[in-house]
């Protein structure tokens, strides 16, 4: 015996900031259940929280697998996937240059919570493959916009989302990436105080 008598307890000075708690959950379809998530903290908080607690980072494909994550009023992190996703199959199909670069800075930020890490991987990357193709520079501006919301940085958000806006894609492109943009307007504008 031992433990706790009731499953149910506070800790007192517990501090969400600096839980540990985490959980993966597994679900067929992981951009449903962000959808369902952003619906009600939007209605909640006015807005979509992409920092602090709790907050919501959208669903990323990495190497092939589905990942989100949710962070709960209690600091939990809820670490979404695809049912049925392994990172062993993805693990063949690895991207290169600046692709490569946003799933490490992804690893980064959304994994282990590193936003200023993820943010510095981005920037070096930006300046390393200038002659990357443009889908990639603009998933990897819109991700920068985003850690720099988490980070509080408003100037580097506006300005890296202003260089992605201004990227010439094609139609199919354009099509690919309406979510991204969306997404990332959604936190730059969202996230800015209203005058």
């Amino acid at each position: 015996m031992g433990g706790h008598p009731d499953p149910l307890f506070g800790l007192e000075d517990f501090d969400p900031e600096r839980s540990y708690g985490s959980v993966i959950v597994a679900v067929p379809d992981p951009d449903g259940l962000y959808e369902a998530f952003a619906a009600g903290l939007r209605v909640t908080y006015g807005k979509l929280p992409s920092a602090g607690i709790p907050r919501i980072l959208r669903p990323r494909k990495k190497q092939g697998t589905v990942r989100g994550r949710v962070i709960d009023p209690g600091g939990n992190w809820l670490r979404i996937s695809r049912l049925g996703d392994t990172e062993e199959e993805a693990a063949m199909d690895r991207p290169a240059g600046l692709a490569r670069v946003i799933d490490n800075a992804a690893r980064q930020a959304d994994s282990r919570g590193d936003d200023a890490a993820g943010l510095k991987m981005l920037e070096n990357g930006l300046a390393r493959f200038t002659d990357a193709p443009t889908i990639d520079r603009l998933r990897a501006l819109l991700y920068r916009a985003e850690l720099a919301v988490r980070l509080e940085d408003r100037a580097t958000a506006t300005a890296s989302l202003s260089e992605a806006q201004s990227l010439e894609l094609t139609d199919d492109e354009r099509a690919a990436v309406e979510d991204d943009i969306a997404h990332a307007i959604e936190l730059v504008v969202g996230d800015q105080d209203p005058a």
